[in-house]
């Protein structure tokens, strides 16, 4: 496994921690917003999920479960972001001093 830290919402506290730990061995770190925070605050971690899902979710295929099959919402999956990466390669970037 590549894996080895997960990082979840704070709805996902409870016997799921233990479970990862356990039996996927994985450790499952809770990003939980602090009680004083009013408003939107970007939690830490957080951002890079959202994010994931928003280029997920470009492709409008996947923003429906359209597919019947694991192995062709993973198909899916990747040719997004196969897009994704090859428009981040294809992009100039400037000149190193």
């Amino acid at each position: 496994h590549r894996l080895e830290l997960v990082w979840a919402d704070g709805g996902y506290t409870g016997p799921l921690v233990e479970h990862c730990l356990t039996v996927l061995a994985l450790v499952l770190s809770i990003v939980k917003r602090s009680d004083d925070m009013r408003g939107f605050v970007v939690l830490p971690k957080r951002w890079m999920v959202e994010r994931l899902f928003a280029h997920l979710m470009r492709t409008r295929r996947l923003a429906r479960d359209y597919e019947r099959r694991t192995t062709s919402a993973e198909a899916m999956i990747y040719w997004s972001m196969i897009l994704l990466m090859t428009r981040r390669l294809a992009r100039p970037h400037p000149a190193r001093a």
